[in-house]
């Protein structure tokens, strides 16, 4: 019986990013692997390609081929916060993009994970001027996540809701990425869901943490240092334009007028989901 295949597809959540051991990050992915097996001694071959600054286009030009070349049994593709914080965002490509990915993996009949997420705005603590307008887009794409997850019958995990996004011990010092703890809480829920599922039955991942946390000193140091250019190569093009939208939200905001906004988005969403839909149906002719 050959081991089987699990491939990890995204950006610096399932890279790891926030639970380091030694040299090397970790992740909730890696800590998932021990979970998938069938309980009679099945190995599981892990490959993360998951790369930091990954956006949809990223894991469909690059991560998607070499995903599949790989033949996977299993595979998790949870991406689109890095889409949020460009200036290119653009909910009908990254919804064109996702359900591209989604329906390649389906067809070599692999198991698919997704996931939605917590917006960063609220995660980073950031005014609500500015912060609104990066949770709105992020609601944009958890809504097109969760619309094809079902499409596509992929095991979606609920993440951009519980408990768990308050509690500061789940977090890394640059409250965007889980810390140990949090990636154990995601290969806990990831596990959970599979089980429900009959898709595996492999022993459950701990929740307790290998490594003690990272110490207030030591945290503070991150965000001096590596944390700040994290931050600041993601938001380069971005920031001229979240200046804007947050003018606007300010402006519709002093107006009552907050609504228009959040309808503009739902509308938005709605038209990228229907055109995937008019694409499948046959050429009438």
């Amino acid at each position: 019986m050959r081991p089987l295949r699990f491939v990890a597809l995204g950006d610096s959540l399932t890279e790891g990013v926030g639970d380091p051991v030694g040299e090397a990050w970790r992740g909730w992915a890696a800590l998932l692997v021990d979970g998938l097996s069938d309980g009679r001694d099945t190995s599981v071959e892990f490959t993360n390609l998951a790369v930091s600054g990954a956006q949809t286009r990223d894991v469909l030009e690059r991560q998607t081929p070499a995903a599949l070349a790989l033949g996977p049994d299993v595979v998790s593709v949870v991406i689109g916060v890095n889409d949020t914080l460009r200036c290119t965002f653009d909910i009908h490509a990254v919804a064109a993009r996702l359900d591209r990915v989604y329906a390649a993996f389906r067809a070599q009949d692999a198991v698919l994970l997704t996931a939605c997420l917590p917006d960063p705005g609220t995660m980073l603590g950031l005014p609500g001027v500015l912060a609104r307008p990066l949770a709105r887009r992020q609601r944009a794409v958890n809504t097109v996540v969760h619309a094809l997850s079902e499409r596509h019958g992929a095991v979606h995990l609920h993440a951009a809701e519980g408990a768990w996004l308050t509690d500061r011990a789940m977090w890394s010092a640059d409250r965007l990425h889980p810390g140990e703890r949090g990636h154990r809480q995601l290969a806990l829920r990831f596990h959970a869901l599979l089980e429900q599922e009959g898709i595996v039955t492999g022993g459950t991942p701990s929740a307790e943490p290998e490594f003690p946390a990272p110490t207030r000193s030591a945290s503070l140091w991150w965000l001096a240092t590596a944390g700040t250019g994290w931050v600041a190569r993601r938001c380069t093009d971005l920031l001229p334009q979240l200046l804007t939208l947050a003018a606007a939200e300010a402006r519709h905001r002093a107006r009552g007028t907050s609504a228009r906004l959040d309808l503009s988005a739902s509308h938005a969403v709605a038209s990228a989901l229907a055109a995937l839909s008019v694409a499948e149906q046959p050429d009438a002719a």
